[in-house]
């Protein structure tokens, strides 16, 4: 059976295509991050799923990178707590351009890397792809049986980059302030 897999980053990219091929499905990628900021960000990320590809052997489509079209879309949930309605959002536009490629391609069946991470609500997810694409989406959440650990150690052994934020300007700046208090908690502790 084939399958699109719609990949946000190629470190959750290694062991969903991974497990994905175990269980006996022939995967194509597609590569589709229009919320990823900076552009180098994006750049970064793209050059990670390319890499799993090639390791991985499986083909890779790249969507386009419409960060116009996601700030039109996320308007108005700018100030939405991470995990919250911009991610979903978010999440609902990427399965949606998933669903249209799937279909264009004629692929069987699609899914999403998302679920691999544990910062992701994979139910939440999986009732997005079910809305959008019933049930040729295919349920998972990804980040069960080790799968985020496995990530980890695939994106070790290829040299992958990996990320420390989701991929937005938002998640960008909640990562920064975190790293903030953390460094001046810790300088705090030092001089305690």
């Amino acid at each position: 059976m084939k399958v699109l897999l719609h990949i946000c980053c190629g470190v959750c990219a290694s062991s969903v295509v991974e497990r994905l091929m175990c269980e006996g499905y022939t995967v194509t990628g597609y590569f589709y991050g229009p919320n990823i900021h900076p552009h180098d960000e994006y750049d970064r990320r793209l050059d990670a799923a390319r890499a799993v590809a090639r390791e991985m052997r499986f083909d890779l489509i790249e969507g386009k990178y419409d960060r116009e079209r996601w700030f039109e879309a996320v308007k108005g949930a700018e100030n939405a707590p991470e995990g919250g309605k911009r991610c979903e959002i978010c999440f609902r536009l990427r399965l949606e351009a998933a669903y249209r490629q799937m279909r264009k391609n004629m692929f069987d069946r699609f899914t999403t890397t998302l679920t691999v991470s544990p910062l992701k609500d994979a139910v939440l997810v999986n009732r997005l792809g079910r809305e959008i694409g019933g049930d040729k989406f295919i349920i998972a959440d990804f980040k069960k049986k080790e799968g985020c650990k496995r990530a980890v150690e695939l994106s070790r052994e290829m040299g992958l980059y990996r990320q420390d934020y989701c991929g937005c300007v938002y998640s960008q700046e909640e990562a920064i302030r975190s790293r903030e208090r953390r460094s001046r908690e810790n300088g705090n502790a030092d001089r305690a």
